[in-house]
């Protein structure tokens, strides 16, 4: 229900900074407003305070796409492109989940992979961003695609084998 909630919150904030055309964020501002926020999240986890920064992460989010979604809006066919995006998102999401679900299969080992390809795919797509190398920055959009999934996998398979806690609701309903 939470997932549910901050991914409402999200799109609505990105649709009203489509509606404002509001200007993106940049790309310091950007990078530090996500990494900061996931500090803020990843201290606060054991505090009520935890769901406020979840949310004003989420939030953040729907600001910084709110002007990617602007020009691709302004774009012939742009309203199909980002309904095919959100819709395969969505159903590449439930598939991995419900396969975790039904196989209760343990994808705790993939998580210092993941960081680390999270960590290249950054450098790399900075690199390609500088040095302005179209097909690097491509190659950069599948592996963070594919590292993407791979935390799916890694997040529903903690929550489904007890990696992940409600340690707060634990405390209290003890």
């Amino acid at each position: 229900g939470l997932l549910s909630l901050t991914l409402i919150f999200s799109a609505g904030v990105a649709a009203l900074s489509v509606a404002l055309a509001l200007p993106g964020p940049g790309l310091i501002l950007t990078l530090g407003g996500y990494f900061g926020l996931l500090f803020a999240i990843h201290k606060l986890k054991n505090s009520g305070w935890a769901i406020p920064a979840v949310f004003a992460l989420t939030g953040f989010m729907g600001y910084s796409l709110g002007p990617l979604l602007s020009r691709t809006l302004s774009l012939p066919g742009g309203a199909t492109t980002i309904a095919m995006a959100l819709a395969s998102t969505g159903a590449i999401f439930l598939a991995l989940s419900v396969w975790v679900l039904i196989t209760r299969r343990d994808f705790q080992w993939m998580g210092g992979m993941l960081f680390a390809g999270m960590v290249v795919a950054l450098l790399a797509g900075l690199a390609a961003m500088f040095f302005q190398i179209p097909a690097l920055a491509l190659a950069v959009s599948g592996a963070v695609a594919l590292i993407s999934a791979g935390l799916i996998l890694y997040e529903t398979s903690a929550i489904v084998n007890g990696g992940e806690t409600d340690r707060k609701s634990t405390r209290l309903n003890s």
